[in-house]
């Protein structure tokens, strides 16, 4: 029977404790003495909106199966251990094709297929006006289909877990429930929505906001608004990237304080993460340009952000090192809630019967983490020097 043991301190209660686990699963966790130099243990990082990674888009077709394993191993290395591959809009039949690779690689690849819980499907159901689309083609930008919707899910071996629309469409509420009856989570984004649909959506099922804050006007009405509708919405989770880009910091301790408990982190990474300074092409945003300081904007008008070069763990650091929350609760936003919100196994975090998907941090400079070993249903899938 495969065992693995590990030892550090309790991310919550900075208490030493050694964690047992067989097969993949905790069975016990105890308290021990103190010892020098013990790591953070951690629950996995879970990230709801991966675009790629490495030079690795899922958004521009055909990539391989291969690509899809390669950034799950990537992940491995941000303490990320379970995500959702993400793709946005774009024409049907490459949204298909896309989804159809992305589910091949979860049947060839075992890695894939531990660390993969779900498609998110961003798209193509968003507003058209110019700011709540980003940087979403206005030529595939359709209403709501559920046929169409369902033919990708075909495509997909209904792994699609997770839909962002905007509920301004007529035919939103009925395409929300009859997601809702296929367990498939709605969140609303990219969204020009007034206050009485997003209550409909609400009523109707939809469960969370995408990257809240973005993916708007660059200009809004004091109130009403439907940033400030979303955030009084308390079925919503709130889901924000916390790169010190998209949202300032006082925005972020906002929204944490109105959405209590449901305020999640994303990454939002796309194919330029881990890439070099400089100017690039991409199916996001088309022509984008990444900053030395991890800015990626689009080119014809930098004001608008074209997704994330930064890992889930530096959202958690972004968090930290400003005191906006506690160590704990900023790992639990990156970890437990986001799988709570899909209701993924690992939401149980560090408890006996739950899968042993675990990182291990270092406390360094400013009060920031650094990830020293990721452990994905019980092996060890990386460890730094």
């Amino acid at each position: 029977m495969h065992k693995i043991t590990l030892r550090g301190r309790d991310y919550r209660s900075k208490q030493p404790i050694e964690i047992t686990a067989h097969q993949g699963v905790i069975s016990h966790i105890h308290p021990i003495a103190e010892e020098k130099n013990l790591l953070f243990i951690a629950p996995g990082l879970v990230d709801l909106q991966v675009n790629g990674f490495g030079g690795v888009d899922f958004n521009t077709y055909p990539f391989a199966e291969e690509s899809v394993e390669q950034v799950t191993r990537a992940m491995w290395q941000q303490g990320v251990t379970t995500f959702l591959p993400t793709v946005i809009t774009n024409d049907g039949h490459e949204i298909e094709q896309m989804v159809v690779t992305l589910a091949r690689a979860c049947q060839q690849f075992p890695a894939v297929e531990q660390s993969v819980a779900g498609i998110h499907l961003e798209g193509p159901f968003l507003s058209s006006q110019e700011g709540p689309r980003g940087a979403h083609a206005l030529a595939h930008i359709k209403a709501p289909d559920w046929a169409l919707f369902q033919q990708w899910q075909k495509a997909a071996q209904g792994r699609v877990r997770l839909i962002t629309l905007s509920p301004e469409w007529p035919q939103a509420d009925d395409f929300i429930r009859q997601c809702v009856a296929d367990n498939i989570v709605v969140s609303i984004g990219h969204t020009a929505a007034s206050a009485a649909q997003i209550a409909s959506a609400v009523e109707a099922g939809a469960r969370m906001s995408t990257h809240l804050g973005n993916g708007t006007h660059l200009t809004l009405p004091r109130h009403p608004n439907y940033i400030w509708e979303q955030l009084a919405q308390d079925d919503l989770w709130c889901a924000m990237i916390a790169d010190g880009e998209h949202l300032p910091l006082s925005v972020l301790k906002v929204f944490i304080r109105a959405k209590n408990g449901r305020a999640m982190l994303v990454s939002d990474v796309t194919s330029h993460a881990g890439m070099p300074p400089g100017c690039y092409h991409s199916h996001i945003g088309g022509e984008v340009v990444l900053s030395a300081e991890g800015r990626l904007s689009m080119a014809n008008n930098p004001a608008l952000l074209a997704g994330s070069v930064q890992g889930l763990l530096h959202g958690v650091n972004t968090l930290v090192k400003n005191a906006i929350v506690p160590l704990a609760e900023a790992i639990d936003m990156a970890s437990i809630r986001p799988a709570l919100s899909l209701n993924l196994p690992v939401q149980q975090g560090l408890a006996v019967g739950a899968p042993l998907d675990a990182i291990m941090l270092r406390s360094g400079e400013g009060n920031t983490l650094q990830l020293v070993a990721t452990y994905k249903q019980g092996a060890e899938v990386w460890r730094g020097e």
